[in-house]
């Protein structure tokens, strides 16, 4: 269906996101049709036959009845008394339009306006029908001659712009808005168009501007405002967001729409409290709203305190609509947190192959056996999906984590090898298995894998790091490995691993104060990790500093109680310091 009014424009159908360009397809929503003059009849000031008028009227009464075959019909046969009659060719194309006849419509407006070029009505209509065929030059030009014709007619700088947009053609998209904000400079859709406008152009403070006029201009435009919204959470000034959707709300609090966006900023800012409330309020006035409930749910379990209520919601999300397939992968994952991997898995293996949640689900399957302890259960499992579908990088990956785990080493390299032949450029496959060879001690093996990585991700810091480490662990190509990992640095500069590495390789230089410098930094970074503890430990024994290395020790095994490697080097460095 061809929607559009006989009384003019009524309102603009814009996309909801601020980044995307609006589709022109939708233009039709507001196409301004024909309309006579009032008082005037459009048959007889074109001083049609008395026949040819009989017909019209039978066309009118056959429109009013819904009989459009029958209305298309005498219209047909009014134009044959009136044939240069371009107001008939103009409501004969609108009936077109309603029956989806898009090529007949196009020609008899094509004639229409060829009669009568001084109409703009027939312009208008045409200029909406090239749009939706893609044919936006010829649309520009009939809005064009619009304007020419009549500047008043706002909608065609409207159109004008939606098309200058979709041509990239952005200085003309302003530029059009700007003659109309001359013309009527308190246009409410001129000033929200130019905000959009401004925002496909990256230029986000005069976005911001425009928004904010068309929001002085009328408080209660939903679309600019949500476009504000939008405009500050991209910007990670969520708060800004908050707080213009709760000032909103003051005034308008059962406007579902915006509150719905006030719930979503405060879940993307992580505020699932906050959030929930929100939805819950909505649901107090649309308990039917799945929607909200499923965000109820999923602010609930995100929240991580609530997840009995997380259950509920998601399990009466269900009850409606039983196929829902993100309400039952959130539905396991509640079960998942809860302990309850039966339910879990029972909720998981009803998602079928068909859902987008499909790997996802069987992954987490995966996890629960794994986490149940049953590894092996879970190995199967995912071997077994690898051979339904040998083309998803998710198996293949969980896959060898679970082979590495129980050092089936081999079983990893083959999967992860695997894994390459249909996704040749997968870094993750690479690491892995440069790790996977580590392991094993196939040194050679391991930094090629790395630096395959490399050729396709030059700038990966985890793999420079990975080799530099590699390096510095064996004590060899130091100035390399100083270099790599000098680099991976700069990358992650705040990466406590790659400080550690690079204080390992001073250590293995002998550069012992630059060594401690850095470990320390690592350790303050990462003070869980027992291996950067001993890395310092170590650098300050080589200085002589026992007393300040078993320090580090003792405090690394007070936060790793079972390490064996730091009660060794305890012990000996008790030893060295006759205690």
């Amino acid at each position: 269906m061809w929607p559009y009014t006989r009384q003019g424009t009524k309102g603009i159908c814009m996309a909801k996101n601020i980044h995307i360009s609006v589709t022109l397809s939708l233009l039709v929503c507001f196409v301004a049709c024909v309309s006579a003059v009032p008082g005037e009849d459009p048959m007889m000031v074109s001083g049609s036959s008395s026949e040819g008028y009989y017909h019209y009227s039978r066309g009118v009464l056959f429109m009013a009845d819904g009989e459009m075959d029958k209305a298309i019909e005498a219209y047909e046969r009014a134009l044959g008394f009136d044939p240069e009659s371009s107001y008939l060719m103009t409501e004969l194309a609108e009936l077109h339009i309603k029956r989806e006849e898009i090529d007949r419509a196009v020609s008899l407006l094509e004639q229409a306006v060829a009669l009568s070029p001084e109409q703009v009505d027939p312009h208008i209509l045409l200029g909406s029908l090239y749009s939706n065929v893609k044919r936006y030059e010829d649309a520009v030009r009939e809005y064009e001659t619009v304007v020419g014709i009549d500047p008043g007619r706002r909608e065609a700088y409207l159109f004008l712009n939606l098309l200058y947009r979709e041509k990239r053609e952005y200085e003309k998209a302003v530029s059009i808005l700007d003659d109309l904000l001359v013309i009527d400079p308190s246009n409410l859709m001129g000033g929200y168009y130019l905000a959009k406008t401004y925002a496909v152009m990256e230029q986000y403070d005069k976005c911001e501007l425009w928004l904010r006029k068309t929001l002085d201009i009328k408080p209660s435009f939903r679309p600019a405002l949500v476009d504000l919204g939008m405009l500050y959470r991209s910007q990670a000034h969520s708060e800004k967001a908050v707080a213009i959707y709760e000032d909103f709300l003051r005034t308008n609090p059962a406007d579902v729409q915006v509150r719905f966006e006030l719930a979503n900023t405060l879940m993307k800012s992580k505020i699932y409290d906050a959030a929930s409330q929100e939805f819950e309020t909505i649901l107090r006035w649309e308990s039917s709203l799945t929607e909200a409930r499923f965000s109820l749910g999923l602010a609930y379990f995100l929240g991580g305190e609530k997840l009995d209520e997380a259950i509920a919601a998601f399990l009466e999300v269900l009850q409606a609509e039983p196929d829902n397939d993100k309400a039952i992968y959130f539905l396991a994952s509640a079960y998942e947190k809860k302990g309850q991997f039966a339910d879990a898995f029972k909720e998981l293996e009803s998602i079928s192959e068909g859902s987008g949640l499909y790997v996802a689900s069987r992954v987490k399957m995966g996890f629960i056996l794994q986490t149940d302890g049953r590894i092996q259960e879970a190995i199967a499992l995912i071997g077994k999906e690898i051979k339904k579908t040998d083309t998803d990088p998710e198996f293949y990956r969980f896959l060898a984590a679970l082979y590495e785990e129980e050092e089936m080493f081999e079983d990893a390299e083959h999967i992860l090898t695997e894994g390459l032949v249909f996704s040749p450029k997968n870094v993750d496959f690479y690491y892995r298995l440069g790790v996977v060879y580590g392991k094993q001690n196939k040194h050679e093996q391991s930094i090629a894998a790395m630096e395959a990585l490399l050729e396709i991700d030059p700038d990966n810091a985890d793999a420079l790091n990975y080799i530099g480490y590699s390096y510095a662990e064996r004590g060899v190509k130091l100035d390399e490995a100083e270099s790599l990992i000098r680099k991976a640095l700069l990358l992650k500069p705040n990466n406590g691993y790659i400080m550690d590495s690079l204080g390992w390789v001073f250590f293995q230089q002998n550069r012992l104060k630059e060594a401690i410098d850095y470990l320390k930094k690592a350790v303050k970074l990462l003070p869980q990790d027992p291996t950067i503890a001993g890395h310092l430990g170590d650098a300050y024994k080589k200085t002589g500093q026992v007393e300040e290395a078993l320090d580090v020790y003792k405090e690394a095994l007070h936060r790793n109680p079972g390490n064996s490697d730091l009660k060794e080097k305890i012990r000996r460095g008790i030893e060295t310091s006759g205690e």
